[in-house]
């Protein structure tokens, strides 16, 4: 097709099915009606979403990750303290979609159906790793899990919280999330009082290791790593 453009199309169908999504939801009816806005044929919006609204949102999410971590770039966030990179991750991310609020709440109710409870922690996964990562964390152990589990529940209750704010500029939403990140960060030191306990219990993540191929060798080139 001469001079046709998916991703422009994706970015287009994205910005005029938001506007409906708001008051029709998730749905086929939001997605035919963005096509029409956008001046897009439906052969050709079919085209660019072939997994419909579902993928709509991923691609959704997918860049408003993206600009989230260009925001946290942006403020060098690696000069803040752990919990104050990833509280601006988190405001970063909500900020973003501030225009879109009505919308996103209609989402949540889309991903809330059990259909799409796999699509739902795919995509709250995304955010929260995209958020360590942007954070500096280079975790690899168990701590790994429980850093995205931990902030998973933060930026879910959050989410909520914002969804339902009309404060001004959001200030109940920003307390909330200090309150909550203040909450999570008092983990990491109740987990090292139980560190010299576990240390002295079989781990099953290493033991587990050992079972897959070539995982005991792996471990062994670690050790002497860590003792050059």
């Amino acid at each position: 097709m001469a001079g046709y453009d998916r991703d422009a199309d994706r970015a287009a169908l994205l910005e005029a099915i938001l506007s409906h999504a708001a008051f029709d939801g998730w749905s086929q009816t939001a997605f035919d009606a963005g096509a029409r806005d956008a001046g897009i044929p439906a052969d050709r919006a079919l085209n660019a979403f072939p997994g419909g609204m579902a993928e709509v949102l991923a691609y959704h999410n997918e860049i408003a990750d993206r600009l989230m971590l260009e925001d946290m770039a942006k403020a060098n966030v690696g000069e803040m303290r752990v919990r104050d990179r990833v509280t601006f991750g988190v405001k970063a991310r909500l900020q973003r979609n501030q225009r879109h609020r009505e919308a996103i709440k209609s989402a949540c109710s889309f991903l809330a159906m059990p259909l799409n409870a796999a699509l739902a922690l795919k995509l709250l996964y995304r955010t929260v790793d995209a958020i360590w990562y942007a954070a500096g964390d280079n975790a690899t152990d168990f701590n790994f899990y429980t850093k995205r589990g931990l902030l998973a529940g933060v930026y879910s209750a959050t989410l909520l919280y914002w969804l339902n704010d009309r404060s001004p500029d959001c200030t109940d939403t920003w307390a909330f999330l200090d309150r909550r990140i203040e909450e999570v960060m008092q983990v990491p030191k109740l987990l090292g009082r139980l560190g010299s306990l576990t240390e002295r219990l079989p781990n099953p993540f290493r033991v587990a290791q050992r079972m897959r191929p070539g995982g005991a060798r792996r471990g062994h080139f670690r050790k002497r790593a860590r003792q050059g």
